[in-house]
């Protein structure tokens, strides 16, 4: 993985010959293909308009190809944000999803300056699991309504997929058997189709299947053209106020959309790579996603990021660079002008065969159940919690749960590796433990108690300097660090009050084998200052005999 922050295109450039030029064209074209039918069915599944998809596809899909990290990334919408893009539009309408996205962008953008790529590896496989296993069921649940033609009960808010949920059972009694044919034909079509073959797409078959149905046959079927309006106009800038309310409440949503849209995107960089065998610039391609979904929203776009079905379909036929994603979005452009109006003729149940597809192959539903069945009880716990909440809630709320859950789950892990030992002396010892150990076991005076801690020292485990025992003889503690790799704020808090109890006492604090990082710690606090320099010692043979010695000369 590269951090350089420098577009892939200029280096693939270098010894470009015809023939990689017309094997990337090729596959600019095939890839284009199979994202019509995705693109219009996704701006559906999003509550915008069938041409919006088409522009995501066009403006992001050539922008991120042209400025990215990834040698051969198709970009465009993809079904992780038909959900929230779908709740943005119903509660703040496109107005509020432009600045959302627009402001992911930005914050994408500066993701990448500030070389933050490899972090998003830091994201747990049980949450990106449990939430994208969310959307699928989400995703589902709102093509319900068309795949069986039921018309929502008026007045029933549907914008949650619960909501949703409840208003297809109420509304099921107008249940059109019409559309279960199409619909059910049409997921044939998809589900049999790449065993015949994988050259021809099998979501541009099964808009051919729908509308020969509806057009030929005696069926009462509602497609794209009955519910809205086809348009075929170019793309068009169209900036909007950025007001303060608007822009404080579409934060949220905007760092759901850069986080989820981060992740996919360099998901499907990773597995690009391993089909090619070359390496990404994870930062290149976060910049150029954030400057791909804010040219998408400012021309009409919805949020965008790397789709992975099509990026290996982009590879699988020949291509090779970036180019291949920008013959794709200039070939759905020519289709947008030549062949927009087309669209009206798609069945809306071909609509929802094609996302429940596609809701299908994201679920993973392999990986989630492997995962349930074999995962520590407390990563199954977050699956399944950021799983429920995505669906129930959304996924704003599954992220951040899931999240704040993963961070307690490993500083809980991380505070049970944390150990107090303290050194035993051999009259604390069976009479057969001290035959046994007398001979390795070293000789320390009565009055310097000395004890090993092990593991990180951080807020979670601070506490465990609280468990230092001391005797009425005790005159020197010896704490030997060797086995602390960090420590932190709260932990050099709870050194300062060991300190303030060792002082209470009249004991001396002694510090043996610290480690680099907690050293650079204890001297930006003065903690250093604080016990003395000659107090911290490079091992714990130094630490000893410094203790002995300042018993010694205590004694005379």
């Amino acid at each position: 993985m590269n951090n350089k922050i420098r577009p892939i295109l200029f280096d693939t450039l270098k010894g470009y010959s015809k023939k990689d030029l017309a094997n990337d064209i090729v596959a600019g074209i095939i890839v284009a293909i199979i994202a019509l039918p995705l693109s219009i069915a996704l701006a559906l599944a999003s509550g915008v308009g069938p041409e919006q998809g088409i522009y995501t596809a066009i403006v992001a899909g050539f922008v991120i190809a042209l400025l990215g990290g990834s040698h051969v990334q198709i970009s465009g919408p993809t079904a992780a944000f038909a959900t929230i893009v779908a709740g943005i539009v119903a509660e703040s309408g496109m107005e509020g999803l432009v600045v959302s996205t627009v402001l992911a962008g930005i914050i994408l953008i500066v993701m990448g300056v500030c070389r933050m790529g490899t972090l998003i590896k830091f994201i747990p496989l049980t949450i990106t699991t449990g939430f994208t296993a969310g959307i699928a069921v989400t995703i589902v649940i709102g093509q319900l309504k068309d795949f069986f033609g039921v018309t929502y009960p008026a007045g029933m808010e549907t914008i949650e997929s619960m909501e949703k949920l409840h208003a297809f059972i109420a509304g099921f009694s107008s249940f059109n058997v019409h559309a279960l044919i199409v619909g059910a034909v049409c997921l044939a079509v998809l589900i049999i189709m790449p065993r015949i073959t994988e050259k021809i797409p099998g979501s541009l078959v099964a808009v051919i299947v729908g509308i020969l149905m509806v057009q030929f046959l005696p069926l009462n079927v509602n497609t794209i053209g009955d519910l809205y309006t086809i348009s075929r106009d170019l793309p068009k800038l169209s900036i909007p106020s950025f007001d303060y309310h608007l822009i404080s409440t579409s934060l949220p949503n905007a760092f759901t959309i850069a986080i989820l849209a981060a992740i996919e995107s360099l998901l499907s960089c990773v597995v690009a790579d391993g089909m090619i065998h070359k390496k990404h610039r994870s930062n290149t391609e976060l910049v150029a996603q954030g400057i791909g979904n804010v040219a998408s929203a400012l021309f009409g776009g919805i949020p965008a990021t790397g789709a992975i079905a099509r990026t290996a379909a982009n590879v699988k036929n020949g291509g090779r660079s970036p180019i291949a994603g920008m013959v794709h979005a200039v070939v759905l452009l020519l289709v947008l002008v030549l062949l927009m109006p087309y669209a009206g003729l798609i069945p809306m149940p071909t609509i929802a065969a094609i996302l429940f597809m596609v809701a299908y192959n994201m679920s993973h539903w392999h990986a989630f159940v492997n995962l349930v069945k074999t995962a520590p009880r407390w990563d199954t716990a977050v699956l399944l919690i950021t799983f429920v909440l995505t669906v129930v809630f959304d996924l704003v709320v599954a992220i951040y749960v899931g999240m704040m859950l993963a961070c307690l789950l490993f500083m809980k892990r991380m505070s049970d590796e944390t150990e107090l030992v303290g050194w035993k002396y051999l009259e604390q010892l069976s009479p057969e433990q001290r035959k046994e150990e007398a001979k390795r076991l070293r000789l320390v005076p009565h009055s310097i108690r000395v004890y090993e801690i092990s593991g990180p020292l951080f807020f979670g485990d601070s506490g465990v300097l609280d468990r230092i025992v001391f005797k009425d003889v005790t005159k020197y503690l010896v704490l030997r660090m060797r086995g602390v790799p960090y420590l932190d704020s709260t932990a050099m808090s709870a050194m300062h009050e060991l300190y303030s109890r060792c002082q209470r006492r009249g004991i001396t604090l002694i510090l043996s084998h610290v480690n680099e990082q907690p050293r650079a710690a204890m001297e930006r606090d003065g903690f250093v200052q604080l016990v003395g320099e000659e107090n911290f010692r490079a091992n714990i043979d130094e630490a000893l005999a410094h203790a002995e010695a300042l018993l010694a000369e205590s004694e005379k």
